[in-house]
C-alpha cells in the first residue's frame, strides 16, 4: 500500500504542472487585454479633453467677431441712415433674412475679424438689421423690431414701426452672428441681438 501512495504522490505533481501553466497563460492574457483597454481609454480621455479645450477657445473668440460688428454699427451712432441699405462688403444687411441659419449660410459673404488669432482660429461675422426689408424704419410696409420707448436700456420691450403697429420710431435691433473656424475642424457660433 505504501508503494501505491508513493506512486500517486509521484504522478500528481506532473499533472499539476500542466494545469498551472494553462492557468498562468490565461491570467497573463486577461491582464494584457485589461492593460490595453486601460491604455486606450486613457488616450481617448486626453483626446476628448483636447477637443473640449479647442471648442471653448473657439467659443470665447466668437466675442471678437461680435465686438468688431458692434464697432461697425457704433460708427453710425450719429446717423443711422447709412444702415437703411445693405452693405455686403461690410457684411451688413438691412433686413432680417428669415431663412438665415448660421450652419447653412454662405460665409463667403461675411467679414473677417481675424484671419488667425495666433491659435489657429479664423473669426468672421455678419450683421442683420431686424427689419422686414431695406429702407427707412418708417417706410410703408416696413416691419422692424424696435425697443419700446418705456423699456430700460438693454431690456428690449419689443415694438414695431409701420402701418398697423404702434408707430414707434427709433433705432431697430441688430443681430450680429459670429463664426469661428478653429483647429481640428472646430466650428463655433455666437449670436447677439443689440440696439
Amino acid at each position: 500500500m505504501n508503494a501505491r501512495i508513493a506512486n500517486r504522490r509521484h504522478r500528481a505533481p506532473t499533472a499539476q504542472r500542466g494545469v498551472v501553466l494553462i492557468v498562468a497563460l490565461v491570467v497573463l492574457l486577461v491582464m494584457t487585454i485589461a492593460g490595453l483597454l486601460m491604455f486606450r481609454s486613457t488616450g481617448t480621455g486626453v483626446e476628448v479633453a483636447g477637443n473640449v479645450g479647442f471648442k471653448q477657445n473657439a467659443t470665447s473668440l466668437g466675442d471678437l467677431g461680435v465686438e468688431t460688428g458692434r464697432a461697425y454699427l457704433m460708427g453710425f451712432a450719429a446717423s443711422a441712415v447709412p444702415l437703411d441699405n445693405d452693405s455686403p462688403g461690410n457684411a451688413y444687411f438691412a433686413s432680417w433674412n428669415e431663412a438665415f441659419d448660421p450652419r447653412t449660410y454662405d460665409w463667403s459673404a461675411s467679414r473677417e475679424a481675424a484671419a488667425d488669432d495666433g491659435t489657429g482660429n479664423r473669426v468672421r461675422y455678419v450683421i442683420h438689421r431686424l427689419c422686414s426689408m431695406a429702407g427707412p424704419t418708417t417706410a410703408p410696409g416696413q416691419h422692424c423690431a424696435i425697443p419700446s420707448s418705456g423699456s430700460a436700456l438693454g431690456a428690449g420691450g419689443g415694438g414695431a414701426s409701420g402701418p398697423g403697429f404702434s408707430g414707434l420710431v427709433g433705432q431697430p435691433y441688430y443681430r450680429i452672428t459670429s463664426r469661428v473656424d478653429g483647429p481640428r475642424g472646430t466650428v463655433s457660433y455666437v449670436q447677439v441681438i443689440m440696439f
